[in-house]
């Protein structure tokens, strides 16, 4: 969803059963996240099955703790791993910060947020 210019996800509330919040997310804070990520090492990897019960289990548990994640995807063609990657980002309501290669980097608020991101 697109609103003036940004970019509008939702994020699963994991307390309450179905219940979403929307995160806006601007450049700045987009470019602050990048940066964050750019030390960090990919800590979940996707293999050829793509998304799998397993795979998002262990995603739901790293987003709790680490919030930003980078993940490797499969050597799959590009339109296919942006594919994985939006799939992920649908199933865990994370949203997507960057994408180079094989790596992702995602995004999702903890139930308590550890990471400061600028608030415009």
């Amino acid at each position: 969803m697109k609103t003036n210019g940004l970019t509008a996800i939702i994020l699963r509330n994991p307390r309450p059963a179905f219940q979403y919040s929307v995160l806006i997310m601007t450049p700045k804070q987009r470019q602050h996240l990048k940066a964050l990520a750019h030390k960090r090492k990919p800590v979940v990897l996707v293999g050829n099955a793509g998304v799998t019960a397993p795979l998002l289990k262990e995603l739901e548990i790293a987003l709790e703790r680490h919030e930003l994640l980078k993940i490797r995807l499969p050597g799959v063609e590009r339109a296919e791993r942006t594919k994985l990657v939006q799939k992920i980002c649908d199933a865990t309501g994370a949203e997507a910060v960057q994408e180079i290669g094989r790596v992702a980097v995602i995004y999702r608020p903890a139930q308590k947020p550890r990471l400061v991101i600028p608030k415009e």
